[in-house]
This record gives structure tokens, sequence and C-alpha cells, in this order.
């Protein structure tokens, strides 16, 4: 047997950290065991699928690793309509479904609660297909269903405790219980691994692959993903869109470790490891049950180290499309003045993205301005000092970062100031900021006229 996974995403939005976390498991699991991935985009929700949305699950598959041609797909579900429309009539036919013109509020009324299922009220009364008459399958009255599952063991359901779900609306058309078994079923599926959320589904799943005369897939159910208060990620509250972090400044590599590590664990007291571990590694047995979760902050640090492991070439052009945008004039960036700096900014930012933010000085015609760092810097005696700096950096003949620090440390010491004290009016005067890159490999970099012209404005304000 050829091992056959799927990943199924909606084109309904962003790409979420959970499906890229699920997609990288099938595609893992898939190459592991010499089998096939397939894409499957279940594009039957019309009114909120759009074109760029799926172009969006290809680009956001293609940035964790999952490049376009190595997988089989995309299918899309909406391509297997009359499929859906025969099984579910063949269910009908052979006895295992039957067609129900129940409102909500009917059975409301019969239940006397808005909190029970439906009641089996249309099983033997014989209707035909009509309008607004859904079709609903009618689960056994006995027994159990049990789900063998890689990850959870043996979740056992009782029958009874089920109740006859619709598999077709009232307009004909199946709903996803349906549709997704019978594309599986299509498409030769032969492992299920997708979220927690979707395991109340499996079993009503299961019975109507037996029904339909098919062997039901193996099944795992890989934890759900959540926030801090273990509530679950949602779009509306937390921040989810994998295309956002990308966005933002994370690497590739960073995200897709960090996202394997969300109910799993490699070997070792290690969790940075090459991705080659990770495919070597990787069990779904050994899959946490628990809830995941999603911490951004370990994310950002994950980042972090990743970014300090880049080689410098590989760190210069990783930041190129964010210096792109940066707030300085277009003519104003200089790849040479940058490539000088490169090796400090990269052990400085835990995202591509703050690269701007530490080199910005460098190509403004002036420092950007920063009230509160202005106020934290520029105390009493801050005048005496610059004006002393400038003098001193007038006379300075070694226009080198150690000797323009022994300079300063000397003037500093004058005036009983260590030089961390002596440092911070002179970096807000040159950088605009209270923290950045080294200041006088800084200061260096600038030059000699660039510096002094900076001191001498910062001295004039006070």
């Amino acid at each position: 047997m050829t091992v056959r996974v799927r990943f199924a995403p909606s084109p309904t939005g962003m790409f979420h950290v959970g499906g890229a976390r699920s997609a990288l498991q099938n595609w893992i699991y898939a190459k592991q065991q010499g089998g096939v991935f397939v894409l499957r985009v279940e594009d039957t929700d019309a009114a909120r699928n759009k074109p760029e949305w799926t172009e969006g699950i290809l680009n956001a598959l293609e940035w964790i690793g999952i490049s376009r041609g190595s997988y089989e797909g995309p299918h899309f579900q909406s391509a297997n309509a009359e499929q859906h429309r025969e099984a579910a009539l063949k269910l009908f036919d052979a006895g295992r479904a039957y067609y129900c013109d129940c409102t909500r509020e009917d059975v409301q009324a019969r239940n006397g609660s808005q909190h029970q299922g439906y009641d089996g009220f249309h099983r033997d009364k014989g209707l035909a297909a009509g309008p607004g008459r859904a079709l609903r399958f009618r689960t056994p009255d006995e027994g159990a269903t049990v789900v063998v599952d890689l990850v959870r063991g043996e979740p056992t359901f009782e029958n009874k405790n089920l109740e006859d779900f619709v598999i077709a609306r009232g307009d004909g058309s199946p709903v996803f219980l349906l549709a997704n078994v019978v594309d599986d079923m299509i498409m030769g599926i032969t492992h299920v691994i997708r979220a927690e959320e979707h395991l109340p589904n499996t079993p009503k799943q299961q019975l109507l692959w037996e029904a339909l005369g098919v062997k039901p897939p193996v099944w795992a159910h890989v934890p759900v993903v959540v926030n801090e208060k273990r509530q679950k990620l949602s779009k509306r509250r937390d921040k989810v869109s994998l295309e956002q972090f990308r966005d933002e400044g994370y690497l590739a590599d960073a995200m897709r470790n960090y996202l394997m590590l969300l109910g799993w664990a490699p070997s070792g007291d290690r969790e940075i490891v090459p991705w080659s571990v990770i495919e070597d590694e990787f069990r779904l047995e050994e899959v946490n049950p628990s809830p995941a979760f999603f911490d951004e902050k370990k994310l950002r640090a994950f980042n972090g180290e990743y970014i300090r492991a880049l080689s410098l070439d590989d760190f210069i052009a990783a930041v190129q499309p964010f210096l792109a945008k940066g707030p300085w004039p277009a003519d104003a960036y200089d790849p040479a003045v940058f490539a000088k700096v490169a090796e400090l900014a990269q052990t400085r930012i835990a995202l591509l993205s703050e690269i701007n933010q530490n080199v910005d000085f460098l190509f403004l015609p002036e420092p950007p301005v920063d009230e509160a760092a202005w106020a934290k810097a520029m105390k009493e005696g801050s005048a005496d000092l610059l004006a002393a700096t400038i003098a001193a950096y007038e006379a300075q003949q070694d226009w080198s970062a150690e000797q323009l620090k022994a300079t300063l440390e000397a003037v500093g010491a004058e005036r009983g100031l260590k030089l961390g004290k002596a440092q911070a009016p002179v970096r807000v005067a040159i950088t605009g900021r209270t923290v950045g890159l080294p200041l006088f490999e800084s200061l260096e970099v600038l030059g000699r006229d660039t510096v002094l012209s900076r001191l001498r404005t910062a001295h004039a304000k006070l």
C-alpha cells in the first residue's frame, strides 16, 4: 500500500499557523513512508472563496518548504460535486439515510431543549426527496464506533449518542462531512492527519466510510494549538496568519522548526535542530495529545538564533527586502556602508524587519526624533559633555572606533562619569535612540563630518 496523505485547506482567508503545522506533519509523514502528499483545496464555499486565497495557500506552503510540483494537486473539492451527490443517493437507496423536513424549531419543540440533538423523528416516515428536505444518515442504535488513532489511542463513541446527522442539505448539496469522505475515497487517502478539533466528526465519517463500503483511513488527530490563556488560536483574537509572521521577518527555517515542536520534540535536550533531524526523528506516535501552546516570544527567540546562524552574505541578502522599504530617501542607501555594520546588526535583531530601526541613522539626513530617548539621555551636564566631546573629536586624528571610545572615555572621566553615562547623550545625538548598534563603530562608519555636525546640532538644542 502506498501511503497517501492530504492537506485540505479552505481558501477563505489568511493561512493559519495551525494549518501550517498540520501541513508539515503530513508532508514529513509522506516522505518517511515513501508516500504521496496531496493538496486538496476545499473550495465549495463559493461566497467566501477567492482565487487570491488559493494562491496565498500555495505561496505559504512554498515558504515553509512544500514547493509547487513536489506534491499531487492542487485538486479542488468543487470538481467532485457529482460524486458527492451520487454518494448521498447511494446511502439513501441502501436505507442508510432518509429525508427529513424538520426545522430546528421543530426539534426544539419536541425535545423541550435547544441543547439536545435530532431525535430521529423521520427515520421511518419514508419521505422522498423534495425542496427543503435534508438527507440524514441513519446512525446505528447499538454498539460503539472505535476510532483507532495514532496519537490518541482508541477513542470510543457510543452509537446511541450519535444523532442522525445531515449529509445533504435541503437544496441537495452535500455537507462537509460527506464531501470530505468522498474526496478522500476518490483520492485514495490512506492516512488522515489533522487537528484535534475534527475528532468529534471522526466517528460520523468513519461510519460513512463503512456504509459506502470502503475501509476507513488511519486516523491521527494532533493537538489543538492554543494561546497563552490556553484558548484555541482564533483568527479574530490572536495573531495566527503565517503570512504576517513572514512579512515581519521571521525566517522560514525558524518557523517550521518551531511549528514542528507544537506537540512533539526531537531527541535529547534540544529544540533548535536541522530540518534533516526533524524529518528523520518525527513520529506521529510520539506526538503529545495535550494542547500545544503557541508562544510567540519563544518563536521570536528561535528566529533570533536562526538569524545569527546565517552566513553574513545570506543575512545581507535576507534583509534587503526590508532595507528597500527604509524611511530614508531611495538614493541615500549605500550597500557598502550597510556592509560595514551588517555583522554588528545581525547579532542584535530577532526579526528581519528590525533592521531599519538599527541602521536608519546611517542613511537619514538627520537622526530620527525620539522625544523619550532625548529626555532620558539629555540630563543636566549634557551640554557641557557634548561641548567637550565636540572639541575632542575636532582634534581627533585617528578616526577609529577604538580611539573614538578612548577619547570619550577620557572626556567622561574628567567629569566623573563612567563610559556608559558619558556615551548616552552622544548616542542619542548621533543615532536618535538610547539603544542600537555599538556606538563607536557607528561613529567610525558615519565619518568625522557627519558626527561633528550632529553633535553640534544636539548641543545647540540644549
